[in-house]
């Protein structure tokens, strides 16, 4: 999760997460994430941060355009955040991330989970930024 020894937006994903946080213990878990995703908006945007909501980056196939991909939310144009409530996240979550990614040329995405009284989460990088690809995940 590092570019030459750092962790790759950390003071953006740190402050991205500690505000999930405060979410869920004022919301509790139990909700639909949409909900969750739009206290996050609120949230998010009273800290500062400019979120884009489902912004819409286009996918080509061999030089064609087949559609668009619509990311839950983009925070200061640089993370992908991706509320969830779930029982775990799985190899298809963060597959769907890399993908993400890719598309749209950013490097970090975040899965927020939640489902239980306590954060969930996990962060995805792109793998040509990773310096080691084992390193393992940060967890509050």
């Amino acid at each position: 999760m590092t570019r030459m020894g750092k962790i790759i937006h950390e003071q953006l994903s740190g402050a991205i997460i500690g505000i999930a946080m405060e979410v869920l213990n004022e919301l509790n878990p139990g909700l639909d994430e949409k909900l969750y995703e739009r206290a996050m908006i609120i949230e998010l945007r009273r800290h500062g941060h400019v979120v884009a909501v489902q912004p819409s980056f286009p996918v080509f196939y061999r030089g064609e355009l087949i559609g668009n991909l619509l990311p839950d939310l983009t925070v200061d144009s640089s993370v992908i955040v991706d509320p969830k409530v779930v029982v775990a996240f799985t190899e298809t979550h963060t597959a769907q991330m890399i993908g993400y990614l890719n598309i749209t040329g950013l490097e970090l995405a975040l899965l927020l989970n939640f489902k239980n009284a306590r954060l969930d989460w996990k962060r995805v990088v792109r793998r040509e930024n990773i310096e080691e690809s084992d390193t393992p995940d940060l967890k509050c």
